[in-house]
């Protein structure tokens, strides 16, 4: 195991605090160490995304990534 890692991450990828997060949904894939899968959830603002990640970090084994992407049109327009 790498000494220079904490044991549990959480990582965002790029600027995702960018000034047109008003067209972007936050994408958070995680390991849910419960059931041994890899799963995705989708939020609205990336503070929300950043709780459930580190939430969803609680032992040496979890992880989650955030993703910014471009809301989808349907979402948009509500």
């Amino acid at each position: 195991m790498d000494t220079n890692l904490s044991n549990s991450q959480a990582t965002t990828r790029g600027s995702l605090g960018g000034s047109d997060t008003a067209n972007q949904e936050f994408h958070v894939t995680y390991f849910d160490s419960d059931c041994g899968l890899i799963r995705t959830e989708t939020f609205d603002t990336l503070p929300e995304a950043e709780r459930f990640a580190s939430r969803n970090v609680s032992d040496e084994q979890g992880w989650a990534v955030i993703d910014a992407v471009p809301a989808e049109a349907s979402q948009l327009a509500a």
